[in-house]
């Protein structure tokens, strides 16, 4: 099953967060999940690094895969957003996310659970 790593712990583990590292390596370790991460939590990782992060960042990154998104997967997620926006605050790279895993199928970890209300969105939140 696909583990998409929102951005959140992928930020808390480049500054060097213990929780975040060890959850990482749990989960890599398990032979129930393939981690993932959405275009768009790569995206905030990547634009916001500094100059002087980048070899070590894209090292990391490294070990995630990356799901293309598409024409469907932005309309489903528009979608969502227009649904869930109002009562849950979800943010459009929440709901492109979304998309994804129910395009795609697997899980979300995050820290932030409620930014994925959606059923159909199996979300955890990782610690």
């Amino acid at each position: 099953m696909r583990a998409y790593i929102d951005s959140d712990i992928l930020i808390w583990h480049l500054r060097g967060k213990r929780k975040a590292l060890n959850f990482l390596r749990r989960l890599r370790d398990e032979d129930e999940y393939e981690l993932w991460t959405g275009i768009m939590q790569r995206a905030e990782v990547v634009f916001f690094m500094r100059l002087d992060e980048e070899e070590e960042t894209l090292l990391f990154l490294s070990q995630f895969k990356t799901e293309p998104v598409d024409q469907r997967c932005i309309d489903d997620a528009a979608s969502l957003y227009r649904k869930w926006q109002p009562s849950h605050g979800i943010d459009i790279n929440d709901a492109i996310l979304a998309a994804t895993v129910i395009q795609t199928g697997g899980r979300i970890f995050s820290l932030n659970k409620k930014h994925y209300p959606m059923p159909e969105a199996l979300a955890t939140k990782a610690w």
